[in-house]
């Protein structure tokens, strides 16, 4: 790659995946001792590292927060190395911050990549109303209409009953009248604690056990997600959702359009996008690090291309002596 290119090249996606394995393993070594600050802080700082020797002229749009709240990968900080295409980021070092303090399952380290100018910016709204579900049911999610009538078309379109479908929900009271109308659907519902998208991600592969997210969480998190439904296929649909009136009049004074629905498409309008995550802790899309004893870890990670459709699930090894050679502050 040169400094003259503009296009992405396909070589970006596997260096995707060294990003979020640095992430992986920095947070994979604070999991399950109950300080979700130290693990993110880890997860950021092994990024940023790894993101500096990346070929590409890169902004974070979907951060940390502002420069003032986070001290590395915060909104419109200039990462890469300079050359290469302008890109726009959206990273999340440890998605499911609790998760990890916990040592509970479905903690990821995901980022995302697109050409510059096609990623939604949130605005003043932090929440999304949304939906996701596999290709062959993508068409039928709605968020005008109830939650049970979808569920019903759901299952009349994979002919099953309604009572084989589960859906994937943030344990939040907000959603409380929305479970009990899938349960009087029918449907089984998955509460999570966190992991905006992991789960969306579970809801979207037709290989996993999941049918259906349905719920309110971040609209950052929709944007990530956005990127690897272009990338894996299924559909996705959000619509703002704003936490009260001055944020909803912020909203409409900045040009958002609050009744809406947003698809994948909206949330990410380039049509070559790259997305990688790696597992934290194990989880129903990705295997957690794993100690091989004291000399290696493993990992396990997704990494896409919306391009050309290809997604590689990838199995790596990492010599922990290596790495403390090369970097003994982030893998001491």
């Amino acid at each position: 790659m040169t400094t003259t290119t503009n296009r992405p090249d396909r070589n970006l996606a596997l260096e995707l995946v060294r990003v979020t394995e640095a992430g992986a393993l920095a947070a994979a070594k604070l999991a399950g001792k109950g300080d979700k600050i130290a693990a993110d802080q880890a997860a950021v700082d092994a990024m940023r590292g790894v993101l500096d020797g990346v070929a590409m002229n890169g902004v974070v749009v979907i951060g940390e927060g502002e420069k003032d709240e986070a001290p590395m990968l915060f909104n419109g900080e200039s990462v890469g190395d300079g050359t290469g295409p302008e890109m726009e980021i959206a990273v999340d070092p440890l998605e499911g911050t609790t998760l990890c303090a916990k040592g509970m399952p479905n903690a990821l380290s995901v980022i995302a990549l697109s050409p510059k100018g096609t990623m939604f910016d949130p605005g003043p709204c932090v929440y999304m109303e949304k939906l996701a579900a596999g290709a062959d049911v993508a068409d039928l999610l709605d968020l005008d209409r109830p939650i049970g009538e979808t569920l019903k078309l759901m299952a009349q379109r994979r002919a099953c009953a309604v009572n084989d479908l589960t859906v994937i929900v943030l344990d939040r009271p907000r959603h409380e009248d929305g479970i009990k109308e899938i349960r009087d659907a029918g449907a089984r519902v998955r509460l999570i604690s966190d992991g905006d998208v992991s789960a969306v991600l579970v809801a979207v592969s037709p290989d996993r056990p999941i049918d259906l997210l349905w719920g309110v969480g971040g609209t950052p998190e929709g944007v990530l997600a956005a990127a690897a439904v272009k990338c894996i296929g299924g559909g996705l649909i959000g619509r703002l959702w704003p936490r009260d009136e001055g944020e909803k009049q912020a909203a409409i004074d900045a040009g958002y359009d609050l009744d809406r629905q947003l698809s994948q498409d909206d949330l990410v309008t380039g049509d070559d996008c790259f997305f990688s995550a790696t597992g934290v802790t194990d989880g129903d899309l990705l295997q957690g690090v794993r100690s091989q004893g004291a000399g290696s870890w493993t990992t396990e990670s997704l990494v896409m291309r919306s391009r050309s459709g290809t997604v590689r699930r990838i199995m790596a090894q990492h010599n922990r002596a290596k790495l403390r050679e090369l970097n003994p502050e982030m893998y001491g």
